[in-house]
């Protein structure tokens, strides 16, 4: 009980944190934005909320302006099993990247924000 109370605290300090230095979204054309949304749409993030890799994670999808869709697969059975059906294991962050009619799902938050900053930081 002591353990479970430590960890959600420490998760809200994470939270409160992120929500307080933030970084600001990279700035892009017009015409740039608008081919990192087409882009970003066959992409998905699984998390946990408060998990302070998902969290690092986030803040580079939100500095890189990148909307991504974020599934929580703690607290949503369906997509907890997607990604245990698709990625084979419930481990997170997890980016499930669809190209050219294939899955991939990339698992450590380091692999995920190298492949998010090769990707989108020199779209202008």
């Amino acid at each position: 009980m002591l353990i479970k109370a430590l960890r959600v605290g420490l998760g809200q300090l994470i939270l409160l944190g992120d929500a307080v230095s933030r970084p600001r979204p990279q700035r892009r054309s017009a015409q740039g934005q608008d081919t990192v949304i087409k882009e970003a749409a066959q992409l998905s993030l699984y998390q946990f909320h408060a998990c302070p890799f998902c969290v690092k994670t986030r803040r580079t999808l939100h500095r890189l302006n990148v909307p991504v869709t974020l599934h929580d697969a703690k607290n949503d059975p369906v997509q907890r099993e997607r990604l245990l059906s698709g990625g084979g294991k419930i481990k997170v962050p997890c980016l499930h990247i669809k190209e050219a009619g294939q899955s991939r799902w990339l698992y450590e938050s380091k692999a995920i924000i190298a492949y998010l900053e090769q990707r989108f930081a020199g779209v202008k």
